[in-house]
């Protein structure tokens, strides 16, 4: 499939990549982008750890599943290539960063430059297949992104953990609280946001706020 990745990366995940359920994985998702159409495209499955380096990152945005529709998922989670629509979500992300930032709404839903300032954007399920959402889960991704969130918590210090709706919080005790910051929210979805669990939450800026009192540099959230 061509999957790139980042070499900061290697020796963090080696353990992972060289377990069985991992073997496992992998032949069931080649199997599956071989049978029928899957998304991210192959080369993009690991983008997120591709666009962030390790020793790079300062946040952790979790997702759940990658997009299902054509040409939406690119390896990054809530994301969408330079002239797709943004989906529901990514309106309801980008309506939140001007509401608490007093940033333009962008034109552009790719997120990439979050990701190139060290915001690893990660869904729980690497892969998925077209127009059947949750396709890929219960697989082996789960686990290994669960392996990520742990590794980063413990060789990390002074992360943001972004976890949006309740499947993100239950990642949460995979962190360790004493000496990384964890914003918790409703998701951005319509169904979520539209009952008052999202807007208001000021992440954004919670986040800035947090790196610069821990001698970081804030994250440029604004977008073209």
């Amino acid at each position: 499939m061509g999957v790139r990745i980042h070499p900061s990366w290697e020796k963090v995940l080696q353990s992972s990549f060289a377990a069985p359920y991992f073997e496992e994985l992998i032949a069931f998702v080649k199997q599956e982008y071989q049978q029928t159409r899957c998304y991210p495209p192959g080369k993009a499955i690991f983008a997120a750890f591709d666009h962030c380096h390790f020793d790079n990152i300062r946040v952790v945005l979790l997702g759940q599943d990658p997009y299902h529709g054509p040409r939406q998922a690119h390896g990054l989670s809530f994301s969408v290539p330079q002239g797709i629509a943004h989906p529901p979500s990514l309106i309801n992300i980008f309506k939140e960063l001007e509401s608490d930032l007093g940033h333009s709404y962008p034109t552009s839903g790719n997120l990439t430059p979050w990701a190139e300032q060290g915001v690893l954007l990660l869904n729980a399920t690497l892969t998925v297949r077209a127009h059947q959402a949750g396709s890929h889960q219960g697989r082996g991704w789960e686990r290994f992104t669960e392996e990520v969130i742990r590794c980063l918590s413990a060789q990390k210090k002074e992360l943001v953990f972004m976890l949006w709706g309740g499947y993100a919080k239950k990642k949460q005790p995979l962190i360790d609280a004493s000496k990384h910051c964890i914003l918790t929210s409703g998701h951005p979805s319509p169904l979520s946001a539209n009952r008052g669990y999202w807007f208001g939450n000021k992440h954004f800026s919670k986040c800035n706020a947090y790196l610069t009192a821990h001698g970081q540099a804030p994250i440029d959230w604004q977008l073209p």
